[in-house]
């Protein structure tokens, strides 16, 4: 056990969920760790649009009352429970997003519980794990990158390294340049991949080209963007679309994918739509539509090799304070980012 662990430690909770303004900053004690537990310092944590759901009442799942929020986070082992094997103190971990699912698809109750919504998640100075939900982080990361991956990564990681895998040679068509779309766009491109990435800003389209985008198309400027990229594949269409926009973009990714290509349906983004003739549109190109619910433990160790193989660098775009933690929520939900918006809870 490391000697300085304080008895006292700050945490955030969510009082009520009406709005990041409900985001208030307490003491409390440090918790220690059970016998296959162990205790954790955070470095830093990583929001997602699924943090404003909770904080805003908009989560279509069930939340614990008076919820630590968040459920990306990276961190040190700081002390042991005196049944744990797989760690020793120091070592540099991150937490998967459903603690429980280790490998493989879920089961009929579904992922288990889930980190920042059925029980407190990590934003927090200090927390307790279960020792088989923790991974090693990547070796060429910082903290503060290595907290971008537990949901955005291993869900960009699932779509299209999953069942029907990114090939090189391929085309992915990459919907906004949120979190796991960057995430997407990086993997896609590490697999030898072609990636098209649609965006209504041009400042954010920049951005995507300097991490690696082939094509980049402003969907504002060009509103039948579906037809932009048969042009750009010859009238072939994409092999792979990340569907983060939900029923407001999902006929016209269906006409950008190719026949028997993969849509993969991740996020809800562009809102609600009428969406006719749904599975007849499905059923005339053969699509296969898959809907992602994050990824196992092995899933994230998977990823955790491709980024250091790869070098990856997460995107993050921005930084703040613990103290600042509504500030990060306000930069998130201002929806100016690329990438991921962070906060650094301690210094690496």
């Amino acid at each position: 056990m490391v000697s300085n662990i304080p008895a006292m430690s700050r945490e955030y909770r969510l009082a009520k969920n009406e709005g990041i303004q409900s985001l208030t900053l307490r003491e409390a004690p440090v918790p220690t760790p059970g016998d296959k537990e162990v205790l954790v310092k955070i470095h830093a944590v990583s929001l997602n649009y699924r943090d404003l759901l909770v904080a805003n009442n908009a989560h279509p799942f069930h939340n614990k009352p008076n919820l630590v929020p968040a459920a990306d986070a990276s961190g040190t082992v700081v002390a042991l429970g005196p049944a744990v094997t797989r760690w020793r103190v120091g070592d540099r971990i991150s937490s998967n997003l459903a603690p429980d699912h280790i490998h493989g698809d879920a089961g009929p109750g579904g992922l288990g519980p889930v980190l920042g919504g059925s029980v407190d998640g990590v934003l927090t100075e200090y927390r307790v794990f279960a020792e088989h939900s923790l991974v090693r982080i990547p070796a060429n990361l910082t903290h503060a990158e290595a907290a971008t991956l537990p949901c955005a990564g291993v869900t960009a990681y699932n779509a299209l390294l999953g069942p029907r895998p990114v090939r090189a040679g391929d085309t992915v068509l990459v919907l906004g340049t949120g979190g796991v779309s960057v995430f997407a766009l990086q993997i896609a491109r590490a697999s030898g991949a072609a990636v098209i990435v649609t965006s209504g800003s041009d400042e954010k389209l920049a951005r995507a080209t300097q991490l690696g985008a082939t094509h980049v198309i402003n969907y504002k400027k060009t509103p039948d963007w579906e037809e932009e990229v048969l042009r750009l594949t010859n009238g072939r269409g994409v092999d792979h679309v990340i569907e983060v926009g939900g029923p407001g973009t999902f006929d016209k990714s269906i006409a950008a994918v190719r026949m028997q290509g993969n849509i993969h349906v991740i996020g809800f983004l562009a809102g609600a739509a009428d969406v006719p003739n749904l599975p007849m549109k499905i059923l005339q190109k053969g699509i296969n539509v898959r809907g992602i619910l994050v990824g196992p433990r092995s899933s994230f160790e998977e990823l955790v090799r491709l980024v250091e193989a790869n070098d990856v660098k997460p995107a993050v775009d921005r930084a703040f304070p613990f103290e600042q933690a509504r500030e990060a929520y306000a930069h998130l939900q201002a929806q100016r980012h690329v990438g991921k918006v962070v906060i650094q809870v301690a210094e690496d």
